[in-house]
């Protein structure tokens, strides 16, 4: 595997998680190292989206651990093994190490662009008004759209609107980013801009972890491809191998359909 010397990022231990009596991930366990991009596939109801919702605290798990640079995430272990979750005020500030990027964009309608990259700089981290909209601007122009910076969500495009989405993420300067299918709410015509952006994102080094149904990104862009299935890891390697070779019967039925 690639970065085997680098440090430990992302660390998921033995995750589980259900939804009533629905168990929907049955105690996944993964290792993601500075640098490295992890591309998750998988049918649909795999458990691929509530895997990374879990990275970042937006799901609660019922068992086991998750750790960003080697601290623990969200959780506290009682005495007698179970979880409970951390303050909402810690749980905010472990977020800032983990951008997020949504299916749905999830701007602020009312704010252009840029007001959309500076606000949680200004007013999570503290920096000062000029400082933000100064690397603000430098992130627009980092995803292609620096003369949209005045810009109100609803004069964008969907591709234009999730560049948007990955420079506010970025504003934040996390250790680490998530993609939940960035590109399936866009026009066909839109997809290539994003796919983009994240692969000058990876060949800058940025940590990713990325579920996707692109599987040319993963193809060109994995280090790693991870297999899910029914809420279980159940293959994961160098995207050659698994597009080429993969080993489980389950791999090979559901590449079979997609490719």
């Amino acid at each position: 595997m690639p970065h085997m010397n680098e440090e430990l990022v992302i660390e998921a231990l033995d995750i589980h998680k259900s939804f009533g009596d629905l168990e929907i991930l049955k105690g996944i366990s993964l290792q993601v190292r500075r640098g490295e991009v992890v591309v998750l596939i998988g049918a649909s109801g795999s458990g691929k989206t509530t895997f990374i919702r879990c990275i970042n605290l937006l799901e609660d798990i019922q068992a086991g651990q998750i750790r960003v640079a080697g601290q623990p995430m969200g959780y506290r272990t009682r005495a007698n093994g179970s979880l409970v979750r951390d303050s909402e005020r810690n749980i905010a500030r472990q977020r800032r190490d983990i951008g997020m990027v949504f299916q749905r964009f999830n701007l602020f309608p009312h704010m252009t662009a840029l007001e959309n990259i500076i606000e949680a700089p200004v007013h999570v981290l503290g920096v000062p008004r000029a400082a933000a909209e100064e690397q603000a601007r430098a992130l627009l122009k980092r995803v292609g759209l620096v003369e949209k910076a005045g810009h109100y969500p609803s004069m964008l495009s969907g591709g234009q609107q999730q560049r948007v989405a990955i420079a506010r993420a970025l504003a934040m300067k996390p250790q680490a980013m998530l993609f939940d299918e960035p590109t399936s709410a866009l026009d066909p015509e839109t997809v290539g801009e994003v796919l983009q952006v994240m692969k000058e994102l990876a060949e800058e080094g940025m940590t990713m972890v990325v579920v996707t149904h692109e599987m040319g990104f993963a193809r060109e862009v994995a280090d790693r491809v991870v297999v899910l299935d029914q809420g279980e890891l159940i293959e994961q390697g160098p995207p050659e191998q698994i597009f080429s070779q993969p080993r489980h019967a389950r791999t090979r039925a559901f590449l079979s359909r997609v490719l």
